[in-house]
């Protein structure tokens, strides 16, 4: 079986220090203590991060993502740093390609011109006595200055700072030297130059890199509250974000953090983008701050605004709540989850009805008809039947990027390097035509056309949250729970906003039942038969919380008690535009909506993988055959971890569709030497 990550790589303990370089010790040896789990090793720091076999960008790409792994858990951030270093990469290629055009060298990008003239361009390429090893030191000394530029506040800066120098040491190059004199043909004095560059133009490309990329008008309408006590306090507008205030609070990237949420990007629809284009801009006035939304969705589904659609609101909400229950894997349900029964979604619902026809609220999963056949092979995918709760679980966790992870559009690079370049049966032909491409040539148009979707991406999906400012299930689910039922209005417990019934799922506390309470007290109150929460486990690694009836003000996502849901609205999910952003642009430059192979895999080993409890209870082996499948797969496990209703997801899938298409054609553009 073929893994999409060599050994290690889903680690969660103390692993996290040296993560980067038991990529390269786990992968050559076959070490580790399991397939996609934890380990606990000590290696010398000073090993160095570098494969001498591969591309230049491929080994400052590798670095770039051990960094992201120890840095604060910022997926816009590290959207915009993986897309700037790919464009410094591809430059400095470019430079020296005869018809490629550059992006930043010698271009103005909204007004901001790196300068540079053919007659420079022109002395350098003919001045070069061999391109490709130009273009290697171009790259390393470009990107070991711009790296050590964006990570200089992480958390992690010691570590990748040893990083950083100990791949340019075994590349040959000396970390002290500085010049930006390129006049004489030195291609790593043009890219510190470069790298100047980009640096500067990050320090006014709105994202307010220099004050630590805070915003600096956004407010929450509604008061921090601690899901570890009963309901949600503090929430005046069930239509608007609600930040949580944890006992403990601990990123997705496993660093300690403020107890009290503050929003992450509110305002990042006003960075300057790749691809995206005014056309598709839209520019919507809060409290005196303007917020710039692309291929603006109009507004989710709300529950007490003017032209609302409370119903609508209580569906999407309550189908969380409904999902929570397939995370058990003791409930006797299995699954197929091989290709040839999961994935090839049918084409994606377009309004509230298609929407409800597409999801399966109570049984889980959507309307898909799976693959007759491995294209590569021509044989059927073979049956791999699991416990629903198994699979449902380890995708939550999978997908959750988190703890120690690279955040989502750092995931699809993993995923691009290791599922697509590294593959043995993968030919690197752009677009899947023409000869075959050097692995330098090949990494650098994969990275700048990856890189630009997964940033405008965070721009789209990331204005559209600042802006809309949309609410989060464990609030939404909560507050609808205090009310009441919304079913009948002849029954107890009455509310026209609160939670629909659902026998057997969503019901109303009646005497003698186990959670009325000593006194009665929590007679009337809406109860929900779910995940029953962190406050269920004693010990992760030994035990589960299981499904049962809990009271509804309790509701809990599958997630960390010092995690719970993420710093930042949800609407529109952002895993979903980055996923299908991904996805799209894979198919695209490869040439083929599979993976190689027919299949892309990942192994969760038995009572190892899972972090938040124990788990799962079988081996998992999470199978997709297309780029498309694996996106549409992380979209649902956003439902199952209780962090996105459905109408986060298909407004972010659309996007991520939409957006994949502009970076394409922009990235083409410029292989081609076109304006």
């Amino acid at each position: 079986m073929r893994e999409i990550y060599p050994k290690g790589v889903r680690g969660y303990t103390a692993i996290r220090t040296f993560y980067s370089l038991l990529l390269i010790i786990l992968a050559a040896s076959g070490l580790g203590c399991r397939d996609g789990g934890s380990a606990i090793v000590s290696m010398p720091s000073e090993f160095p991060l570098y494969d001498s076999a591969k591309s230049a960008a491929r080994n400052w790409n590798e670095a770039l993502l051990s960094a992201i792994r120890v840095d604060l858990a910022r997926p816009t951030v590290h959207a915009r740093n993986l897309f700037h270093s790919s464009a410094l990469m591809y430059d400095v290629w470019a430079l020296y390609d005869e018809t490629s055009r550059t992006f930043f060298l010698g271009q103005s990008v909204d007004g901001f011109t790196c300068e540079f003239s053919d007659e420079q361009r022109n002395m350098l390429r003919e001045g070069s006595r061999d391109r490709n090893r130009d273009r290697a030191r171009g790259i390393s000394y470009g990107m070991y200055r711009l790296l050590s530029h964006r990570f200089a506040q992480s958390p992690g800066s010691a570590i990748s700072s040893e990083r950083f120098d100990a791949l340019l040491l075994a590349q040959g190059y000396d970390p002290g030297f500085t010049s930006r004199d390129f006049s004489q043909g030195d291609a790593g004095a043009l890219g510190l130059y470069l790298a100047d560059c980009i640096i500067a133009f990050g320090l006014q490309d709105g994202s307010n890199e220099q004050n630590g990329y805070r915003d600096m008008s956004y407010r929450p309408v509604n008061l921090p509250f601690d899901p570890a006590k009963p309901g949600v306090p503090g929430l005046f507008d069930p239509d608007r974000w609600q930040p949580l205030d944890l006992a403990v609070s601990i990123d997705q990237s496993g660093n300690p953090i403020g107890s009290e949420q503050r929003f992450l990007g509110a305002e990042w629809g006003q960075v300057v983008p790749f691809a995206l284009s005014e056309d598709d801009l839209r520019i919507y006035e809060r409290d005196g701050f303007q917020y710039p939304v692309y291929h603006d969705p109009a507004a989710p589904l709300l529950l007490r605004a003017a032209g609302s659609n409370p119903a609508g609101y209580q569906w999407t909400h309550s189908l969380v709540a409904l999902w929570s229950q397939h995370l058990d894997p003791a409930d006797g349900v299995t699954w197929d989850i091989s290709p040839g029964s999961i994935g090839n979604t049918d084409s994606l619902p377009r309004n509230l009805e298609e929407m409800r026809d597409f999801y399966d609220a109570l049984d889980g999963g959507v309307r898909e008809s799976g693959h007759a056949l491995n294209p590569v092979t021509g044989g059927e995918y073979e049956e791999q039947l699991v416990p629903r709760g198994d699979y449902t679980r380890v995708l939550a966790e999978f997908w959750a990027d988190g703890p120690e992870s690279e955040t989502p559009p750092g995931h699809w690079f993993t995923i691009a390097n290791t599922a697509v370049s590294d593959h043995p049966a993968f030919e690197k032909r752009y677009r899947g035509q023409g000869p075959l491409l050097d692995d330098l040539e090949w990494d650098v148009k994969l990275y700048l056309t990856l890189g630009g979707a997964m940033h405008d991406s965070a721009i789209t999906a990331w204005g559209i949250k600042g802006w809309y400012d949309y609410v989060r299930p464990v609030s939404a689910i909560r507050f609808m729970s205090q009310l009441g039922q919304s079913s009948d209005p002849g029954l107890e417990s009455y509310h026209p906003e609160g939670l629909p019934l659902v026998p057997g799922r969503i019901e109303v506390v009646g005497a003698g039942d186990p959670l009325a309470g000593a006194n009665g007290e929590h007679l009337g109150k809406i109860k929900l038969f779910v995940w029953r929460g962190p406050g269920f486990i004693q010990d992760s690694r030994r035990d589960t919380a299981g499904v049962g009836w809990i009271l509804g003000e309790n509701w809990w996502p599958y997630q960390r008690p010092t995690f719970v849901t993420p710093p930042f609205a949800g609407y529109v999910s952002g895993h979903s535009t980055f996923s299908r952003a991904a996805a799209e642009v894979l198919s695209s430059i490869t040439g083929s909506a599979f993976f190689p192979g027919g299949m892309g895999e990942f192994l969760a080993r038995k009572n190892e993988f899972l972090v938040f409890e124990q788990g799962p209870s079988v081996d998992v082996v999470l199978q997709w055959a297309t780029y498309r499948d694996a996106s549409d797969q992380t979209s649902l496990s956003r439902i199952w971890g209780g962090i996105h209703p459905p109408v986060d997801d298909i407004p972010g899938r659309m996007l991520g569709i939409e957006v994949a298409n502009d970076a394409i054609a922009a990235a083409d553009l410029l292989f081609q030497g076109l304006e």
